[in-house]
């Protein structure tokens, strides 16, 4: 059997096993496992042995469990509702002031937390029904919900980046920087178009009512100092790692007890929150660590199959595509499997052989794992079963249709298109700031 026809079979079987609702990690393992000892018989075995050893020597790793927790205390304390409680006051008072504001929020959370599912909960529960109260357009803000959420795979610390990280063998750190200005310019696009949006049609979002925008400045920058405490945890941790001070673990491990000193200073720390956050912390690393070293097996495989170089030599030499149509046809194959799988999955299963390739072909790793990410984020939003779609329709209240929700993200992904194809054409716009830092 040539090496192409048992890359096409592992990739079958492996997807064969998705479509019967087994989890990621047991079909990726278990494919790459019993294609080893088929192919190199007993000694086939020790590919998954390596591959843990691998993940255990992996000391960047240490920074995902310390993410996440961070992000736990934060939201389970309920100090990102103070985040809220400062955009509404203080971006009340114009059009559209309340969605501009819950963009803000996004981004913050995501800051904190590092996944989409925290901002969308957030979003959802505590910003969603305040501007639907407020008259805003319900298609606009369940729009706004979802692309803002999305930012949390790509704002450090994104635990997304993480992974690719490890699968990719790239430094964590280089990726987070990479992914902060993509970040910040898709979050100021949704933001412009929601000014221009509610300009035009100022409707869509109302300013809040004279009773409310009645607030002393005393009160006001009360708000603002609560609201802001998230984003000083976010400056204590990254500004020393940023500065070469603390390594990228150091600064982790300081980001985690800062958020559990503001929460037990606030008085919001007890039982609950710390059970809540250590159960959830658990959890989630255990599941991104059993996808790593499935992954790890599978892409150990491809590499003693020497698959990549074959697909390679099929597209460059055979078929006589260039390095761009390859890339942008790998974008558009994410765009299609994110309609039915999680960026986890996405990433894990063609990883092996889309990482190297790309490497082969000569463009920067550093600079995929960003449109990678961002590919991810328009997935996530994409009909029929874009993972954003699904929690919202789960979140959102009765009178939010799922016909809204569909609608609703039409501006958003093209907005995001348009992030995508310009960072594409500049890479700078991500690779700037890693550059800079790290060669100092």
């Amino acid at each position: 059997m040539s090496q192409e026809l048992i890359a096409i079979v592992m990739f079958s079987s492996m997807m064969l096993m998705m479509f019967t609702g087994q989890r990621v990690f047991a079909a990726i393992g278990v494919v790459g496992a019993i294609a080893a000892i088929t192919l190199w018989g007993v000694g086939g075995s020790d590919i998954p042995f390596s591959s843990a050893l691998k993940l255990m020597k992996w000391y960047p790793l240490l920074t995902l469990p310390m993410f996440i927790f961070m992000g736990y205390v934060l939201s389970e304390s309920k100090i990102a509702d103070d985040l809220y409680k400062m955009f509404h006051v203080w971006m009340g008072p114009i059009h559209g002031g309340l969605a501009i504001g819950t963009i803000g929020l996004m981004v913050l959370v995501s800051a904190m937390n590092g996944l989409s599912v925290a901002g969308m909960a957030i979003g959802a529960t505590i910003a969603l029904p305040e501007l639907l109260k407020r008259g805003y357009d319900k298609k606009m803000v369940t729009g706004v919900i979802q692309a803002g959420s999305s930012l949390g795979i790509l704002v450090p610390p994104s635990v997304v980046l993480v992974l690719y990280a490890m699968i990719a063998r790239q430094p964590v750190g280089q990726l987070w920087l990479a992914g902060l200005f993509p970040g910040l310019m898709m979050a100021a696009m949704f933001i412009i178009y929601i000014a221009i949006r509610c300009k035009i049609n100022p409707a869509l979002g109302p300013v809040l009512p004279p009773e409310e925008r009645t607030v002393s400045m005393p009160e006001k920058l009360r708000l603002l100092r609560a609201g802001l405490l998230p984003l000083a945890i976010f400056a204590a941790m990254m500004v020393p790692f940023v500065n070469g001070w603390t390594s990228l673990v150091e600064s982790s491990a300081i980001g985690a007890m800062t958020a559990f000193g503001a929460a037990i200073l606030k008085g919001r720390m007890n039982r609950r929150v710390l059970e809540v956050s250590v159960r959830q912390t658990l959890a989630i690393s255990c599941m991104f660590m059993w996808i790593i070293l499935a992954a790890l097996g599978f892409g150990a495989v491809f590499d003693g199959l020497g698959a990549v170089d074959a697909i390679d030599n099929l597209f460059t030499q055979q078929l006589g595509l260039s390095p761009w149509v390859i890339l942008i046809l790998m974008q558009l194959s994410f765009l299609v499997m994110g309609t039915f799988l999680d960026d986890t999955a996405m990433l894990v299963i063609v990883a092996p052989l889309y990482v190297p390739l790309v490497g082969a072909l000569g463009f920067d790793l550093i600079w995929y794992g960003v449109l990678y990410t961002i590919t991810t984020q328009i997935a996530y939003m994409t009909p029929p079963f874009g993972y954003n779609l699904f929690l919202m329709r789960a979140m959102a209240p009765p009178e939010i249709t799922l016909r809204d929700i569909y609608s609703s993200i039409i501006p958003f992904v093209l907005i995001m298109v348009l992030a995508l194809a310009t960072i594409m054409t500049f890479p700078q716009i991500a690779l700037w700031l890693p550059e800079y830092v790290y060669g100092k």
